[in-house]
Protein backbone atom coordinates (compact mmCIF):
# COMPACT_ATOMS: atom_id res chain seq x y z
CA UNK A 1 0.00 0.00 0.00
CA UNK A 2 1.24 3.71 -0.74
CA UNK A 3 1.25 6.64 1.34
CA UNK A 4 0.42 9.62 -0.06
CA UNK A 5 3.21 11.15 2.32
CA UNK A 6 5.61 8.82 0.44
CA UNK A 7 4.38 9.53 -3.10
CA UNK A 8 4.66 13.82 -1.92
CA UNK A 9 8.24 12.93 -1.00
CA UNK A 10 8.98 10.89 -4.34
CA UNK A 11 7.01 14.08 -6.29
CA UNK A 12 10.11 16.33 -5.68
CA UNK A 13 14.44 16.04 -5.66
CA UNK A 14 16.26 15.40 -2.83
CA UNK A 15 18.92 18.26 -1.98
CA UNK A 16 21.96 17.39 -0.78
CA UNK A 17 21.19 18.51 2.96
CA UNK A 18 17.66 18.92 4.29
CA UNK A 19 17.16 22.32 5.59
CA UNK A 20 16.11 20.88 9.09
CA UNK A 21 17.95 17.24 10.59
CA UNK A 22 16.13 15.34 12.73
CA UNK A 23 18.28 14.97 16.71
CA UNK A 24 16.10 11.54 16.93
CA UNK A 25 15.50 9.08 14.09
CA UNK A 26 13.71 6.06 15.31
CA UNK A 27 13.20 3.05 12.77
CA UNK A 28 10.58 0.66 12.64
CA UNK A 29 12.88 -2.18 10.48
CA UNK A 30 10.12 -4.22 9.21
CA UNK A 31 9.94 -6.43 6.31
CA UNK A 32 12.73 -8.28 6.06
CA UNK A 33 10.84 -11.51 5.73
CA UNK A 34 8.71 -10.46 2.75
CA UNK A 35 12.28 -9.55 0.79
CA UNK A 36 13.19 -13.32 1.32
CA UNK A 37 9.78 -14.70 0.55
CA UNK A 38 9.66 -12.73 -2.52
CA UNK A 39 12.47 -13.42 -3.87
CA UNK A 40 12.19 -17.27 -3.20
CA UNK A 41 14.87 -16.88 -0.46
CA UNK A 42 14.55 -18.02 3.44
CA UNK A 43 13.50 -15.64 6.06
CA UNK A 44 16.78 -15.97 7.17
CA UNK A 45 18.28 -13.92 4.44
CA UNK A 46 15.96 -11.56 5.09
CA UNK A 47 17.56 -11.02 8.08
CA UNK A 48 20.46 -11.46 7.17
CA UNK A 49 20.22 -8.47 4.14
CA UNK A 50 18.09 -6.42 6.90
CA UNK A 51 21.40 -6.42 9.26
CA UNK A 52 23.59 -5.20 6.06
CA UNK A 53 21.03 -2.68 5.42
CA UNK A 54 21.14 -1.11 9.05
CA UNK A 55 24.76 -1.25 9.20
CA UNK A 56 24.72 1.61 6.42
CA UNK A 57 21.82 3.15 7.95
CA UNK A 58 23.56 3.83 11.28
CA UNK A 59 26.65 5.35 9.34
CA UNK A 60 25.05 7.45 7.27
CA UNK A 61 22.93 9.20 9.85
CA UNK A 62 25.78 9.86 11.94
CA UNK A 63 27.52 11.53 8.30
CA UNK A 64 23.96 13.13 8.10
CA UNK A 65 24.31 14.58 11.71
CA UNK A 66 21.57 12.86 13.13
CA UNK A 67 22.46 12.91 16.73
CA UNK A 68 20.18 9.67 18.15
CA UNK A 69 19.10 6.42 16.28
CA UNK A 70 16.45 3.83 17.92
CA UNK A 71 16.10 0.77 15.83
CA UNK A 72 13.34 -1.53 17.64
CA UNK A 73 15.75 -4.75 16.82
CA UNK A 74 13.60 -8.00 18.88
CA UNK A 75 10.08 -7.02 20.07
CA UNK A 76 8.45 -8.58 23.23
CA UNK A 77 6.21 -10.29 20.63
CA UNK A 78 8.88 -11.42 18.53
CA UNK A 79 9.48 -14.61 21.38
CA UNK A 80 6.07 -16.29 19.58
CA UNK A 81 8.05 -16.75 16.00
CA UNK A 82 9.05 -19.92 14.99
CA UNK A 83 11.77 -21.19 17.51
CA UNK A 84 14.76 -21.49 14.70
CA UNK A 85 13.92 -18.28 13.50
CA UNK A 86 14.26 -16.78 16.57
CA UNK A 87 17.74 -18.37 17.27
CA UNK A 88 18.99 -16.83 13.94
CA UNK A 89 17.80 -14.05 15.27
CA UNK A 90 19.55 -14.35 18.52
CA UNK A 91 22.60 -15.56 16.18
CA UNK A 92 22.62 -12.48 14.47
CA UNK A 93 22.80 -10.17 17.37
CA UNK A 94 25.77 -11.63 18.78
CA UNK A 95 27.50 -11.11 15.17
CA UNK A 96 26.43 -8.13 14.83
CA UNK A 97 28.10 -7.04 17.99
CA UNK A 98 31.11 -9.23 17.22
CA UNK A 99 31.98 -7.83 14.42
CA UNK A 100 30.62 -3.75 14.26
CA UNK A 101 31.20 -3.21 18.21
CA UNK A 102 34.84 -2.09 17.77
CA UNK A 103 34.06 -0.09 14.94
CA UNK A 104 31.07 1.29 16.44
CA UNK A 105 33.25 2.56 19.28
CA UNK A 106 35.99 3.71 17.17
CA UNK A 107 33.22 6.05 15.40
CA UNK A 108 33.08 7.48 18.92
CA UNK A 109 29.23 5.75 18.68
CA UNK A 110 27.83 5.36 22.12
CA UNK A 111 25.05 2.40 22.45
CA UNK A 112 22.13 2.38 25.01
CA UNK A 113 19.99 -0.74 25.38
CA UNK A 114 16.64 -0.29 26.06
CA UNK A 115 14.09 -2.94 26.76
CA UNK A 116 13.00 -5.54 29.53
CA UNK A 117 16.16 -7.74 30.61
CA UNK A 118 14.56 -10.35 32.98
CA UNK A 119 14.70 -13.64 31.83
CA UNK A 120 17.12 -13.09 28.92
CA UNK A 121 19.69 -15.66 28.27
CA UNK A 122 22.61 -14.64 29.92
CA UNK A 123 24.67 -14.90 27.41
CA UNK A 124 23.15 -12.40 25.29
CA UNK A 125 22.34 -10.07 28.38
CA UNK A 126 26.21 -9.82 28.59
CA UNK A 127 26.73 -9.28 25.08
CA UNK A 128 24.01 -6.17 25.78
CA UNK A 129 26.14 -5.01 28.88
CA UNK A 130 29.60 -5.18 27.51
CA UNK A 131 28.52 -2.92 24.41
CA UNK A 132 27.14 -0.65 26.64
CA UNK A 133 30.02 -0.40 28.55
CA UNK A 134 31.98 -0.07 26.26
CA UNK A 135 31.04 2.71 24.50
CA UNK A 136 29.58 4.66 27.82
CA UNK A 137 31.55 7.38 27.41
CA UNK A 138 31.61 7.44 24.10
CA UNK A 139 30.17 11.32 22.96
CA UNK A 140 29.12 10.67 19.40
CA UNK A 141 25.63 9.83 17.71
CA UNK A 142 24.24 7.49 19.99
CA UNK A 143 22.80 4.13 18.64
CA UNK A 144 19.16 3.05 21.40
CA UNK A 145 19.09 -0.75 20.47
CA UNK A 146 15.38 -1.82 21.90
CA UNK A 147 15.64 -4.83 22.20
CA UNK A 148 13.09 -7.44 24.34
CA UNK A 149 11.03 -4.19 24.18
CA UNK A 150 7.34 -3.39 24.03
CA UNK A 151 6.05 -0.08 24.98
CA UNK A 152 3.06 -1.26 26.72
CA UNK A 153 5.08 -3.28 29.08
CA UNK A 154 7.20 -0.45 29.81
CA UNK A 155 4.24 1.53 30.81
CA UNK A 156 2.97 -0.90 32.75
CA UNK A 157 6.43 -1.46 34.65
CA UNK A 158 6.73 2.84 34.94
CA UNK A 159 2.81 2.32 36.53
CA UNK A 160 4.21 -0.21 39.05
CA UNK A 161 6.67 1.79 40.32
CA UNK A 162 4.98 4.63 40.67
CA UNK A 163 2.78 3.25 42.76
CA UNK A 164 5.32 1.69 45.20
CA UNK A 165 6.74 5.21 45.46
CA UNK A 166 3.24 5.87 46.56
CA UNK A 167 2.23 3.16 48.94
CA UNK A 168 6.11 4.15 50.19
CA UNK A 169 4.81 7.88 50.97
CA UNK A 170 7.47 8.88 48.40
CA UNK A 171 4.80 11.17 46.27
CA UNK A 172 1.37 11.80 46.63
CA UNK A 173 -0.77 10.57 44.13
CA UNK A 174 -1.79 14.13 43.25
CA UNK A 175 1.46 15.22 42.69
CA UNK A 176 2.50 12.58 39.88
CA UNK A 177 2.96 14.55 36.54
CA UNK A 178 4.07 13.36 33.09
CA UNK A 179 7.60 14.24 33.71
CA UNK A 180 7.12 11.43 36.47
CA UNK A 181 6.81 8.53 34.24
CA UNK A 182 8.82 9.88 31.40
CA UNK A 183 11.82 8.89 34.53
CA UNK A 184 10.32 5.66 35.16
CA UNK A 185 10.72 4.67 31.33
CA UNK A 186 13.34 2.60 29.89
CA UNK A 187 14.52 5.78 28.04
CA UNK A 188 14.65 8.59 30.48
CA UNK A 189 17.65 10.82 29.93
CA UNK A 190 16.56 11.04 26.13
CA UNK A 191 14.51 13.05 24.07
CA UNK A 192 11.39 12.46 22.38
CA UNK A 193 12.39 11.08 18.73
CA UNK A 194 11.25 13.58 16.08
CA UNK A 195 11.02 11.21 13.24
CA UNK A 196 9.67 7.63 12.85
CA UNK A 197 10.80 5.47 10.04
CA UNK A 198 9.02 2.95 9.50
CA UNK A 199 9.29 0.31 6.13
CA UNK A 200 7.52 -2.02 4.19
CA UNK A 201 4.35 0.30 3.90
CA UNK A 202 2.69 -0.49 7.29
CA UNK A 203 1.31 2.24 9.19
CA UNK A 204 1.66 1.37 12.80
CA UNK A 205 3.65 1.69 15.68
CA UNK A 206 3.19 -2.09 17.08
CA UNK A 207 3.91 -1.13 20.61
CA UNK A 208 6.80 0.79 19.58
CA UNK A 209 7.74 4.41 21.52
CA UNK A 210 3.87 4.86 22.71
CA UNK A 211 4.34 6.74 25.38
CA UNK A 212 7.75 9.08 23.41
CA UNK A 213 5.75 9.56 20.05
CA UNK A 214 3.00 11.83 21.21
CA UNK A 215 4.53 14.16 19.04
CA UNK A 216 6.41 12.58 16.77
CA UNK A 217 6.47 12.90 12.79
CA UNK A 218 5.73 9.82 10.88
CA UNK A 219 7.12 8.67 7.39
CA UNK A 220 5.96 5.68 6.02
CA UNK A 221 8.24 3.71 3.27
CA UNK A 222 6.69 1.16 0.74
CA UNK A 223 10.55 0.20 0.68
CA UNK A 224 11.40 -3.59 2.56
CA UNK A 225 14.46 -3.04 5.20
CA UNK A 226 16.89 -4.53 3.36
CA UNK A 227 15.92 -2.28 0.27
CA UNK A 228 16.16 0.37 2.43
CA UNK A 229 19.52 2.73 2.10
CA UNK A 230 21.09 6.08 1.98
CA UNK A 231 18.95 7.54 -0.37
CA UNK A 232 15.91 6.45 1.14
CA UNK A 233 17.04 7.50 4.59
CA UNK A 234 17.88 11.58 2.67
CA UNK A 235 14.41 10.95 1.48
CA UNK A 236 12.90 10.61 4.95
CA UNK A 237 15.27 13.49 6.39
CA UNK A 238 13.92 15.96 3.70
CA UNK A 239 10.17 15.13 3.67
CA UNK A 240 11.13 15.87 7.65
CA UNK A 241 12.49 18.81 7.00
CA UNK A 242 9.74 20.48 4.94
CA UNK A 243 7.34 19.89 7.70
CA UNK A 244 5.80 22.53 9.77
CA UNK A 245 6.33 21.17 13.68
CA UNK A 246 3.60 23.01 15.91
CA UNK A 247 2.65 20.51 18.76
CA UNK A 248 -0.56 21.81 18.96
CA UNK A 249 0.26 24.70 18.33
CA UNK A 250 -0.32 27.40 15.15
CA UNK A 251 2.19 29.05 13.43
CA UNK A 252 2.74 33.05 12.91
CA UNK A 253 1.77 32.64 9.13
CA UNK A 254 -0.96 30.73 10.43
CA UNK A 255 -2.66 33.55 12.60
Amino acid sequence: MSSNLERQANAEPVSAAPSHVPNHVAFIMDGNGRWASSRGLPRTEGHRQGLEALRKIIRHAALRGVGIVTIYSFSTENWSRPEPEVRFLMGLLRRFVQRDLSELHRENIRIRIIGERDNLDAGILKLLLDAEELTRNNTGMELVVAFNYGARQELTAAVKKLCEKVARGEIEPSAISESHISAELDTVGLPDPDLIVRTSGELRLSNFLLWQAAYTEFYFSDLMWPDFDEAALDQALECFGNRDRRYGGVTAQAL
